[in-house]
């Protein structure tokens, strides 16, 4: 059997790998995987608008290399993503620093420090590429020419490493500019804080970042230990797999966050697109929101508004990226079909609780679902095999008292709540939810007191004279009836200032 050579030609191989699909901000944060993975604390990323001469750097204070480590972590596929590794490892495929770096610019360099050893440097420069007759895959030695004092910070470090990039083709295009520069590194940061948070969160982080010498500060998604939520649950453990936890949250309402939580809270992509899974390795986020493919009838479940509320940690080791199809860009995971079952039933449980808090605009009902002592909600629903429906319900307190009084008007009444019934604008309702992203206006959000005493008399004498309930009984019911349960110094003073 005959066998061939056939190894790839460098300049048509590298220039394929820049288009593997990193953003600005995906690659600045598998650079940074980089130095944590050297064990690095401090770690200072810095984008300098300069025109065509732009450049980024990081650098860290992380363990550092010597010459032949660093030769072999600027070899592309310089692992065998196969291999065992550290538990602590946040790479897998040996390209992350060439990949990252290529697909933002044509220009890497590295200097780095190994504790009592001296710098050493090495560069690739993609428009040098088949311009050396000895050397089909050049890694040039030092700096290029003009840029040795950005590897300066390393002159003042034990240890440590600077990464370089050069010739920002990717980045600096045709009008490009300065203000561009400056947004890039807003949505740089955003998307830095909420992949590293749970490495910058603490007293004592894991992680120190800085973006142009100001500190990135971590975003939380869940917030975590709020009183609004409706749902924290505890850790739990998948079975039949190693590593793997879940933990299933409930965001409040908008109702119940003032105006900086609400829009701090909507992460970098915002609420919908933050919706679902987030899913870690080794604390690392590699992907925020969605639900993993996973659904009812065949069907994924879409990221929409109803469940913009249901955000689930996902935790698994780096053992697992096999298993999970972690791709290059650490930006897609499938779970094991094994383990799809489990992760279906706490995701179902999770969106249902979500929807009914964003239904109710943050009303959270009591674990039973039932409260015996409050009055009947006003609006029900039905869902039959013709459809969903919505019906005014004729046994709650106040239209009961009507119909019962209402003596030869009783069936024009009737019509009037069927023709409501019938009219009730839900295509309109839905369209305007999408577009304000956000519930219209009920339950008196926002009314003047005096609008909810107008509605809260009829109903605290229907109770009264109807229902044949005490005053006290009658201001307990509608103090636990939605959407009266929000206004209960409204309902203490019912009946006791209409006797003075």
């Amino acid at each position: 059997m005959g066998v061939r050579n056939a190894p790839p030609h460098a300049g048509s191989m590298l220039e394929s790998l820049r288009g593997l699909g990193y953003a600005p901000p995906t690659a600045l944060a598998d650079l940074i995987d980089n130095s944590i993975a050297a064990n690095a604390r401090d770690v200072a990323v810095h984008l300098e608008w300069a025109g065509p001469e732009s450049w980024i750097k990081i650098v860290d204070d992380g363990g550092g290399m010597d010459d032949a480590a660093l030769e072999a972590g600027m070899r592309l596929g310089a692992r065998d993503p196969r291999s065992e590794r550290a538990a602590t490892d946040l790479g897998r495929f040996g390209l992350g620093l060439k990949t990252a770096s290529f697909s933002q610019a044509r220009r890497l360099t590295v200097a780095s420090r190994k504790e009592g050893g001296p710098v050493v440097c090495l560069r690739w420069d993609l428009d040098l590429i088949g311009q050396e007759p000895a050397a089909e895959w050049p890694l040039f030695e030092g700096p290029a020419p003009g840029s040795e004092h950005l590897l300066a910070p390393l002159d003042q470090m034990a240890h440590g490493t600077v990464v370089l990039l050069e010739k920002l083709d990717r980045i600096v295009t045709d009008g490009f500019a300065a203000t561009n520069m400056i947004e890039l590194v807003d949505h740089i940061e955003g998307h830095l804080a909420m992949t590293f948070h749970r490495l910058l969160d603490g007293q004592l982080p894991m992680l120190r970042l800085s973006l142009n010498g100001r500190g990135v500060k971590p975003w939380d998604p869940y917030l975590i230990g709020h009183p609004g939520k409706a749902l924290e649950s505890p850790e739990y453990r998948i079975l039949h797999t190693t590593g793997v936890t879940v933990q299933c949250n409930v965001l409040p309402h908008r109702d119940m966050l003032k105006p900086t939580e609400h829009e701090a809270a909507a992460g970098p992509g915002g609420w919908t697109q933050q919706e679902g899974f987030y899913v870690y390795r080794n604390k690392r986020l590699l992907l925020a929101g969605g639900w993993l493919g996973l659904g009812d009838g065949g069907k994924p479940w879409p990221r929409d508004e109803a469940h913009r509320l249901a955000r689930i940690r996902l935790d698994i080791p780096n053992s697992a990226d096999a298993d999970w199809k972690i791709n290059v860009l650490k930006s897609t995971a499938s779970p094991p079909v094994r383990l799809r079952s489990q992760l279906h039933r706490l995701a179902t449980e999770t969106r249902v609780s979500a929807r009914r808090v964003f239904a109710h605009r943050g009303h959270v009902t009591p674990a039973s679902g039932i409260n015996s002592n409050a009055g009947v909600e006003t609006w029900q629903v039905r869902r039959t095999a013709q459809g969903t429906s919505y019906r005014i319900a004729r046994d709650h307190d106040l239209v009961a008292s009507i119909l019962d009084r209402a003596g030869s008007l009783k069936p024009d009444i009737l019509a009037l709540l069927r023709l409501i019934e019938e009219t009730v604008p839900v295509q309109r309702i839905w369209l305007d939810t999408a577009e304000d992203k956000e519930t219209p206006r009920t339950g008196f959000a926002g009314a003047a007191d005096n609008e909810v005493r107008e509605i809260l008399l009829p109903m605290f004498e229907a109770l009264v004279t109807f229902r044949g309930l005490s005053p006290t009984e009658a201001r307990e019911r509608l103090g636990r009836t939605p959407p009266f349960d929000r206004h209960p110094d409204l309902v203490a003073a019912l009946g006791v200032k209409d006797t003075q």
